[in-house]
């Protein structure tokens, strides 16, 4: 089986615009809406295309695929590392189900966590990462084999962060796995638990709910497909 073929940036650009056009027309603003470009699946020169269309904001699934993207950056010649002193011009989300013993090997690379759970991974966050900006992702939906926080748990995980000094951004998270249920209500779960605790980023909407993501208020979508084409399709996190 052939991998994935990758675009060049001039139909990542094209593609860009049809999806700020989808934005507007669910009567959201493009520019008040930040774009993931999800790019799990594609070899690394899929980072080369994504930038030279204008995307910046990158998100990963596998811990694997980011270090390979990363390692090709450093080998053509560019940072890798996020921090004061050297910044990459990608800013990597790691949007994935994500392991413990993972983080010490993602930590230097990852500008913002998408997928953060539970206690375990706040506490090994803190350890790795001190000051790391986090997304909490919540499971609105009530699939008992979904990832993410009970919504009656979200409180007592962003304190637990905040506590240990780590930056909590925001709330994820994943429409119903069933493609044809709505994801309006869990969606509309999420952007009312991002405002209960005063925080700025609702990260919802892909590729197929886009427009319900932005009718129930999201600020931040993560896109897959209607970017970067048909590829491998794995986990369902950002599609």
């Amino acid at each position: 089986m052939t991998g994935p073929v990758v675009p060049d940036a001039a139909l990542v650009r094209q593609r860009l615009t049809t999806l700020r056009e989808r934005i507007r027309a669910a009567g959201g603003d493009d520019g008040a809406i930040e774009v993931v470009g999800v790019t799990k699946g594609f070899p690394p020169a899929i980072v080369d295309a994504a930038l030279d269309a204008g995307l910046s904001a990158l998100g990963e699934n596998y811990a694997q695929e980011l270090l390979e993207k990363v390692g090709r950056q450093v080998r053509c010649g560019g940072s890798a590392e996020v921090g004061p002193a050297r910044r990459d011009p990608v800013r990597w989300q790691f949007i994935g189900a994500l392991q413990r013993n993972k983080v010490r090997q993602l930590a230097p690379y990852v500008h913002r966590w998408q997928s953060i759970d539970r206690p375990a991974l706040v506490d090994e966050l803190a350890r790795r990462a001190p000051h790391a900006r986090l997304l909490v992702q919540v499971n609105t939906t009530g699939e008992t084999r979904k990832a993410g926080c009970a919504p009656a748990d979200v409180g007592s995980l962003v304190d637990r962060a905040m506590a240990a000094d780590l930056i909590v951004e925001g709330l994820m998270t994943v429409g119903p796995t069933d493609p044809h249920a709505s994801p309006a209500a869990s969606f509309r779960l999420l952007r009312d638990l991002v405002d209960r605790h005063g925080l700025r980023w609702c990260s919802m909407g892909m590729t197929d709910d886009l427009e319900v993501a932005v009718g129930e208020g999201t600020n931040m979508i993560r896109i897959g497909r209607a970017l970067f084409g048909p590829r491998a399709r794995r986990a369902n996190v950002g599609n």
